[in-house]
């Protein structure tokens, strides 16, 4: 089963890789899917995220990282995925998250949504937070893998 898990990713943060490294065991295979998102004023280059997920994630054999600009549906439906994989944190996510997985199955056809909670030690870790930490002078070693904190400490401090 293939599984595509979409995201901005800006930064990767330990909450993500939790969930990428969990769907590594459920699935053969798993992509994960760096989304443009004109919406959304992502701090880090495409090619930015691109490179960091892929250090991050290259020790597992099933996982590979894809760049898409458009409906992640679409994606989806041309690559032939069976799922979206989607991870929460909590209550919060949820209402969004559902309204998101309805719309993807409509628009696809009928591909389904496959939800993973983060782990607890994870749960609070969100993008924004991290970047926030970053510019507070914070450490942001426990939020983000080791990759991506040494970069952000060098380019963004």
């Amino acid at each position: 089963m293939k599984a595509l898990y979409p995201g901005s990713f800006d930064p990767l943060s330990l909450g993500h890789l939790d969930i990428i490294q969990r769907a590594a065991k459920i699935f053969d295979n798993v992509t994960v899917l760096i989304c443009e998102n004109n919406k959304k004023q992502e701090r880090l280059t495409t090619e930015q995220r691109l490179a960091l997920v892929k250090v991050a994630v290259q020790d597992l054999e099933n996982v590979d990282v894809q760049v898409f600009k458009g409906l992640t549906v679409d994606y989806a439906r041309e690559n032939s995925y069976d799922c979206l994989l989607r991870g929460m944190r909590g209550a919060a996510d949820f209402e969004l998250e559902l309204e998101m997985s309805q719309i993807n199955n409509f628009l696809s056809g009928g591909i389904e949504t496959v939800f993973l909670m983060t782990s607890p030690e994870h749960s609070f870790i969100r993008s924004s937070r991290v970047w926030e930490i970053l510019e507070f002078g914070d450490a942001i070693d426990n939020l983000v893998p080791k990759n991506v904190a040494e970069f952000l400490l060098k380019n963004y401090r």
